[in-house]
């Protein structure tokens, strides 16, 4: 049963209206969550606007005022930490806060906390269901919390003592997409994989690889791999 489907049945869709913006590098996916959840005399939830890159949702979240945001977390321009970061102002706007919610593929620990100390309300993979995810936007904008259940672990662990890791500046040089080239490299994946995997081309791989190099002052693969598995990224 699709969102629009549930909330046909229950009648909330009448009752509560909740403004998004989709941020999403992939035209397609956008379009899929539009048509699951975008149908507002339904479900609630009005789509005011769609970005592909960092730049892009800036711009589209200050000229809308979305409530919430669905933010990808590997966006090209430096992520959706960089989109949180450049919008911390609208965060904190005491009358009509924007409000975060992290959607993404990725269930990796460091990008989960990384977008929680970066501002967003919540962080849900892209495994839900249309139902889970109006449900979550609504949360959302109400000022609750919302994670996938085995990602609410992360956040416990990095901030419910005192005990919570440091921030690691090294991988904290990196983007969230050298991030994911970087543990695909030292999982041993061919250039040519990685691509395919990240709807990216070689070329675009070569030269996320040789800034990773770069930023970690590493010489090759080999050193990145060793790198990458004593912070047990793998």
């Amino acid at each position: 049963m699709s969102a629009t489907e549930a909330l046909q049945g229950s009648g909330e869709g009448a009752a509560r209206r909740a403004r998004v913006v989709l941020v999403d590098d992939h035209r397609m996916f956008r379009t899929g969550v539009q048509a699951e959840i975008g149908q507002t005399d339904s479900t609630g939830v009005e789509v005011v606007g769609e970005a592909a890159d960092v730049d892009q949702a800036v711009t589209v979240i200050t000229a809308t005022r979305p409530e919430v945001v669905l933010l990808d977390v590997h966006l090209p321009g430096g992520g959706g930490v960089e989109v949180l970061r450049r919008c911390a102002s609208l965060m904190a706007d005491p009358d009509c806060p924007v409000r975060f919610l992290a959607l993404s593929v990725s269930d990796a620990a460091e990008d989960v906390i990384g977008v929680i100390r970066g501002g967003a309300r919540g962080y849900v993979t892209k495994t839900i269901t249309g139902t889970d995810l109006v449900d979550a936007i609504f949360r959302v904008k109400e000022g609750d919390a919302v994670f996938s259940p085995r990602l609410a672990g992360f956040v416990l662990d990095a901030f419910a003592n005192t005990d919570a890791p440091p921030v690691d500046e090294d991988l904290d040089r990196l983007t969230q997409r050298e991030r994911e080239v970087l543990r695909l490299i030292a999982r041993g994946y061919a250039y040519k994989e990685i691509a395919k995997q990240l709807f990216i081309s070689v070329k675009t791989v070569e030269s996320h690889v040789s800034a990773v190099l770069r930023k970690l002052q590493l010489s090759n693969r080999h050193e990145l791999t060793r790198w990458a598995t004593a912070r047990r990224l793998i």
